[in-house]
């Protein structure tokens, strides 16, 4: 990490009040830094002291290494991943990866390995921001309408999950339920969990604790073939009809069952 800012050992040794013998043999593996040189070193480089600590920075790919250096050293946000993997283009430029409705399977278990996610399409959009990491999901069922089965969302990587804003929509990589879209209610702090929302008042809140949550994308827009359809009160009216229905006969195939 040193080398890679163009800093002597002098310059960090410096910076961080050690001698340049010391952070020799620090680098060197002669000698381990105590928990007291850990944390001036996490504070340095912007680097979790579990990073510091558990990864061989020397290893681990460029693109996970551009992204522990750019920030998304998810160890500092309290997740148990080290850091996002992401491609970028023959610019050095962020791609935007396309999972598709077939890829979110395999999303699920490789969205953490650079191989996996470097055989996904990707593509550009040149008015979103270049200092952003963006990545588009295919959506799939009725829950989210008007947004459309199909449609495709792109939501921006959110390091720091205390940020997120009540009645925003977010794509949400969960440990059971695979990539869910929905519209959040930040509970976090108070009780360790997210509640999740559909736009379809068919579907009911249900909550969503911290430990079962791998990644979050805020929403930013949709991509879709189908123009979206208001719905109108006799709509909702049905909509009402149809889920009072289905109450009615979990009750009654309870009742049976007993």
């Amino acid at each position: 990490m040193r080398k890679r800012r163009g800093r002597t050992q002098d310059d960090v040794a410096t910076a961080l009040e050690m001698k340049r013998s010391t952070l020799s043999g620090y680098e060197n593996g002669i000698a381990q830094p105590a928990i007291e040189a850990l944390i001036r070193f996490s504070n340095y480089f912007n680097i979790a002291i579990d990073t510091l600590i558990k990864v061989d920075l020397q290893k681990i790919s460029e693109n996970q290494l551009r992204q522990v250096e750019r920030g998304y050293d998810v160890f500092l946000k309290g997740t148990n991943l080290r850091v996002l993997a992401t491609t970028v283009n023959h610019d050095n430029e962020e791609n935007i990866e396309l999972v598709s409705e077939k890829a979110k399977a395999g999303y699920t278990n490789g969205f953490a390995d650079p191989e996996y996610i470097s055989i996904l399409p990707t593509f550009r959009l040149p008015f979103l921001s270049k200092q952003k990491k963006y990545r588009t999901f295919q959506v799939s069922g009725d829950s989210m309408l008007p947004i459309a089965h199909g449609a495709w969302v792109t939501g921006v990587f959110v390091q720091d999950w205390t940020t997120i804003r009540d009645k925003d929509a977010y794509i949400i990589l969960t440990l059971e339920e695979g990539v869910v879209f929905k519209v959040v209610e930040n509970k976090i702090k108070d009780e360790g969990k997210l509640v999740l929302h559909s736009l379809n008042p068919v579907y009911k809140p249900y909550d969503l604790m911290v430990k079962d949550i791998r990644e979050i994308w805020q929403f930013i827009h949709f991509i879709s073939p189908k123009i979206p359809e208001n719905l109108t009160n006799n709509a909702l009216q049905i909509i009402e009809t149809v889920r009072q229905l289905k109450q009615d006969i979990r009750e009654i195939q309870t009742k049976l069952n007993l």
